[in-house]
């Protein structure tokens, strides 16, 4: 028989007070990691054709000289109407923005921290489902969680987790290691298992 999902009565964990007790002297870090991730998601899939892939121009338009008109070698010269662009996008552009690992993690805590205070945050024992969507709206109504975007952490993705979030507009559903920066600041609450506040406290707790 099917089961809904069910969030236990277990007590619930906490964030490390080294995440959330960062302070946010100004929002450049923030910043550099938000446009970051942007760039390091941006596919460089513009291509203009340039003189060389257009069709047409094997011919000499007219005779250099006697003519009174401008030498022209070939209908594919980027000044005529069909010819190639020059300087147009290749393809081969990249839009990467390094930033360091400290860096990042001093971004993230960062981005945890503010979130805490802005009272973002809503820990549950854990989630199950069988993949249904009522599943996870019945998990966020029985959590009182009434937000536009929700972001629900978790520390493993299963396949009945993705197929009971996916058609959610409002949910999006996360590794707790694949956290970034972006994701934080445009959530208005966020939903983390106990595992998934484990996960991130290995990861960006204590002295890291």
């Amino acid at each position: 028989m099917a089961t809904s999902t069910t969030t236990t009565k277990a007590a619930v964990s906490k964030l490390d007070k080294a995440i959330l007790s960062t302070e946010v002297n100004n929002h450049e870090l923030l910043k550099l990691a938000y446009d970051s991730y942007l760039a390091n998601s941006r596919a460089a899939s513009a291509k203009t054709k340039t003189r060389g892939d257009v069709s047409g121009g094997g011919k000499k338009p007219w005779r250099q000289k006697g003519t009174g008109r401008a030498r022209f070698g070939s209908t594919r010269n980027p000044i005529w109407r069909h010819g190639g662009v020059a300087f147009g996008p290749t393809g081969l552009q990249n839009f990467k923005k390094q930033l360091n690992t400290t860096a990042k993690h001093v971004a993230l805590r960062q981005a945890l921290s503010l979130a805490d205070k802005a009272g973002k945050f809503v820990t549950i024992a854990d989630v199950k489902t069988t993949g249904k969507t009522k599943d996870i709206v019945k998990l966020l109504a029985d959590n009182k969680v009434d937000a536009r975007r929700v972001l629900l952490v978790v520390d493993a993705k299963t396949p009945e987790l993705i197929r009971a979030s996916r058609n959610l507009e409002n949910v999006e559903l996360i590794r707790a290691t694949y956290l970034s920066v972006f994701h934080i600041l445009n959530a208005d609450k966020i939903v983390m298992t106990n595992a998934a506040v484990a996960a991130v406290n290995e990861w960006l707790g204590g002295n890291k």
